[in-house]
């Protein structure tokens, strides 16, 4: 057995309600990282299928989710395609009725507002039932609440909630947010992440500030 969870693997774990989202995705505009998990008692390998709304590839945008994210039950991504032509008198998609009310109708895809790929970067902890709207960059290190609906960008190691999700607070203060994001921790290898971890589970900040600047400055 190795010493490493391998992120290869659909079940990391006994439980059986967490999977590795890598291995279960198959659409070409989703793309996670290694060990970011969905967590759902019923079926956590449907991730793709009833948590990725509305994902029609031809669109032009990706779902784009970094290592070691942790998504809670029932999370859901609005993709760009669920919008509706906003620039005239209605709102209606006809064309996708067919017959005259599409030879009378531009293409429906072509009309839609594109926000752009949804991105979500690495050690980000989304809370359940949260909704994430098309286009938004979630930086890293940031927490949603749970039930939030985030319709903008979070900063990185934030916590936002509410609907529209806002700023709650800061995770931690200017320079140690800074020395996280040059860390790249998610990156490190195997064995360095090993030994690593105790100080990314350290509670007193100030211990942790100090090991984390001397790895900085090795």
């Amino acid at each position: 057995m190795s010493r490493f969870p391998d992120p290869n693997t659909v079940f990391p774990n006994e439980y059986g309600t967490t999977c590795f989202l890598k291995n279960v995705i198959t659409a070409p505009n989703i793309f996670v990282g290694d060990y970011t998990y969905y967590d759902d008692a019923e079926d956590p390998t449907a991730f793709e299928r009833k948590n990725v709304l509305f994902n029609w590839p031809a669109f032009g945008d990706r779902l784009v989710i970094g290592k070691f994210c942790a998504i809670a039950s029932g999370v859901r991504f609005i993709m760009g395609s669920a919008n509706h032509r906003m620039c005239s008198v209605s709102t209606y998609p006809f064309s996708v009725f067919g017959g005259a009310w599409a030879e009378n109708t531009p293409p429906h895809l072509s009309q839609l507002p594109f926000k752009g790929d949804t991105v979500v970067g690495n050690d980000v902890w989304i809370g359940r039932k949260a909704v994430i709207m098309p286009g938004v960059k979630i930086g890293d290190g940031a927490i949603i609440a749970a039930y939030s609906v985030v319709a903008r960008d979070v900063e990185p190691y934030t916590l936002v909630g509410g609907n529209p999700a806002r700023l709650i607070r800061r995770r931690f203060d200017e320079e140690l947010t800074q020395m996280l994001l040059n860390l790249r921790w998610w990156d490190f290898a195997p064995e360095e992440l090993a030994d690593f971890l105790p100080v990314l589970c350290e509670g007193d900040l100030k211990a942790a500030r100090a090991a984390i600047r001397a790895k900085l400055e090795k």
